[in-house]
């Protein structure tokens, strides 16, 4: 039963026009960020990026570098689109833009993390076989049919990152929706919608309607009887979150996603009225079965697990942000730091203050208070920055606090451990943050 329901034909009418759609935004989003200045602030400006832990090799290209590396991107978003050499232009996309993820975590975002994983998908699925250039210049490539596990292995994706987003709402300061009103106080300066997103009867309805979208949209989208109504509430959503949070192409991707859930009749009728029905040829299996099976098994087992791991790291994943990541814990909280990196000479035992403001852009002296990923690896730079002019330093974060969600600052990184030679503890807990504090204030997962 399983082999029909992933192996069957189907029209391709789908996957052809998501292939459509995700160049256009693709290239959107990075022509946008040249554009916007994104870049610069990001990747230019700052003297070093804060990379994830283990790819510290990645870091921007000097000078104009990082505009030519978006330029490329988003002009091979424009041959995804036209379908012109495809598998070269979707594998050399995936791994620019998953260098360019793994480059920085400034201004991390789990749709940045999606777009790795939608990108993935699209290097091994047959989004090019109609409608493409590559079929102009070979039409033994031309294929009106596709697997139907193509189509269902981006719903299911779509499901676990709505029904994680939906449970990870579970928790006091959503469900008081204290943490809704902190995300919207800067956002009272908007024209005409600005006092409005500031009423508590609005951050009940976006608190209520954020879990029960989040946990209904795919389900509602499969069952034709609501199928119309959740496009719209869909359309709805996504359009709100792209005017209040102002996040790129991601609320038209997804959007785009919603191609996928209708028949693909349906998507033929609207998007491609010359292309020829599809007919129900005779079921059979393809050789590879046993590797989609295998492969597939593996990445959704992987993506079922990282986003609990959490629960099994000690410690409250809002205070420390162990588990943070990948885990789709979207709009959750809002965190805020200080403190001091003071650095002991371990010959002299000379002790100096460092102005991090010297080291660090704007935007990344409002995380590294309050991130302790971003602590640990600020202290490893002033290792090696000290260590090449030949001194053995010792680095302490004094004075650190932290506060979640607006509650009151507290004790956050222990001041008595020498950070310079502590080890990242990438699948558990660091032991040099202070236990949590807010525990008997409802911040729970």
């Amino acid at each position: 039963m399983l082999d029909r329901f992933l192996f069957s034909k189907i029209d391709n009418s789908q996957l052809i026009i998501f292939r459509i759609f995700f160049g256009i935004l693709v290239s959107l989003e990075c022509y946008g960020a040249i554009i916007t200045g994104w870049i610069r602030r990001t990747l230019v400006e700052p003297k070093f990026t804060f990379n994830f832990i283990g790819f510290d090799w990645l870091q921007p290209l000097p000078g104009y570098g990082m505009y030519f590396y978006f330029f490329i991107m988003g002009t091979l978003g424009v041959l995804i689109a036209l379908g012109f050499k495809y598998r070269f232009a979707i594998i050399s996309f995936t791994l620019m833009w998953t260098s360019v993820y793994l480059m920085q975590k400034t201004s991390y975002n789990n749709h940045y993390y999606l777009l790795v994983l939608i990108s993935l998908f699209m290097c091994i699925l047959p989004a090019h076989r109609n409608y493409s250039l590559d079929v102009k210049r070979n039409p033994l490539l031309k294929s009106g049919s596709m697997f139907a596990y193509a189509r269902w292995i981006i719903i299911f994706q779509l499901l676990i990152v709505y029904t994680y987003a939906s449970i990870a709402k579970l928790y006091g300061d959503w469900l008081d929706f204290g943490i809704v009103r902190i995300l919207m106080l800067n956002k009272a300066s908007y024209p005409i919608i600005g006092s409005i997103l500031q009423e508590p009867f609005v951050h009940k309805i976006i608190g209520i309607s954020g879990i029960f979208f989040d946990l209904l949209i795919v389900p509602a989208l499969l069952w034709k009887p609501t199928r119309k109504v959740a496009f719209f509430a869909s359309v709805f959503f996504h359009l709100f979150n792209s005017i209040v949070f102002q996040i790129g192409i991601f609320p038209y991707l997804s959007l785009a996603f919603t191609v996928f859930f209708f028949e693909p009749e349906t998507i033929r009728k609207i998007f491609f009225k010359k292309k020829k029905p599809y007919l129900l040829q005779n079921f059979e299996l393809p050789s590879f079965k046993n590797l989609v099976y295998v492969l597939g098994g593996i990445y959704f087992i992987v993506q079922l697990a990282l986003p609990i791991r959490h629960h099994f790291i000690k410690d409250d994943v809002l205070w420390t942000e162990e588990g943070h990541r990948l885990s789709w814990r979207m709009m959750l909280r809002s965190r805020i730091g200080k403190l001091k990196f003071q650095v002991v000479n371990k010959e002299n035992g000379e002790k100096t203050l460092i102005k991090t403001e010297d080291y660090l852009s704007k935007k990344q002296m409002k995380r590294i208070g309050g991130y302790p990923d971003f602590i640990w690896q600020f202290a490893q730079r002033l290792k090696k920055e000290y260590a090449d002019k030949g001194e053995q330093i010792e680095v302490y974060a004094v004075n650190s606090k932290a506060s979640v969600n607006g509650k009151p600052y507290r004790p956050f990184i222990d001041p008595k451990v020498d950070l310079a030679s502590t080890k990242w503890n990438y699948f558990g807990h660091n032991e040099w943050i202070f236990p949590s504090p807010y525990k008997e204030n409802d911040l729970k997962n």
